[in-house]
């Protein structure tokens, strides 16, 4: 049952984020900020596929034990496309409140980037054993903790400030994808149940996307 139901959920997901990001990429015309936001959501798709189809294999077959090598570099690949995600989301918060300058800024989200991938690389962290480094999941998720951080506050503020009803939730919805996914890097190899919550932060995310694309439909869209 549950390589059926997830099997599915998973599907649906990769389905719905990949398609809406091409839409967006091939409707938004000359607008810089939904194109940015279609390359966004099929980076997000297309990173977590290598980790979700090896899964779904695994589930749907012999089992996770045989597709060890296959899932951690899936997660591998994830943990950087994700970081990438997050550079983009940056951008498009550039582009759609017409930030200029703010050069210590950006710094600032290239560096962590940079030391959440630079971190991710070490081979330290494991990723092709059955078990991983549990120190080492949470020194390569610091960084990337903080520029979500970052994120959700810029969203947050200039959505407040322009009163930005589109986006209003964005900086909700990473809050939320980080509040489902801490507790799975921290606790999951103890309690396995609580790996059930990257449904919800799956989840979140889709509503991420799903807001771009609303936004984008309302404003291009006759």
């Amino acid at each position: 049952m549950q390589a059926i139901v997830e099997t599915l959920f998973d599907a649906v997901y990769l389905i719905a984020v990949l398609t809406i990001g091409m839409i967006m990429i091939a409707k938004s015309g000359s607008n810089k900020e939904y194109r940015l936001f279609g390359i966004m959501a099929v980076v997000l798709g297309a990173g977590d596929s290598f980790h979700l189809i090896p899964r779904a294999l695994a589930l749907c077959t012999t089992g996770l034990d045989h597709f060890t090598a296959a899932l951690g570099a899936g997660k591998l690949v994830t943990s950087i496309t994700m970081t990438v995600f997050y550079v983009l989301l940056y951008y498009v918060w550039r582009i759609r409140y017409r930030i200029g300058g703010q050069r210590n800024l950006t710094v600032m989200v290239y560096a962590l980037s940079a030391l959440r991938i630079v971190l991710c690389l070490f081979p330290q962290n494991q990723w092709l054993s059955a078990t991983g480094s549990f120190a080492w999941g949470i020194y390569r998720n610091i960084p990337f903790a903080l520029l979500g951080l970052l994120v959700i506050v810029l969203f947050y503020k200039s959505a407040k400030e322009h009163k930005d009803e589109e986006f209003k939730h964005m900086w909700l919805t990473i809050v939320l994808s980080f509040g489902f996914y801490i507790p799975v890097v921290l606790w999951a190899d103890r309690i396995p149940m609580i790996g059930m919550l990257m449904i919800p932060k799956t989840c979140a995310y889709v509503w991420t996307v799903w807001i771009g694309f609303h936004a984008m439909r309302k404003e291009l869209e006759p």
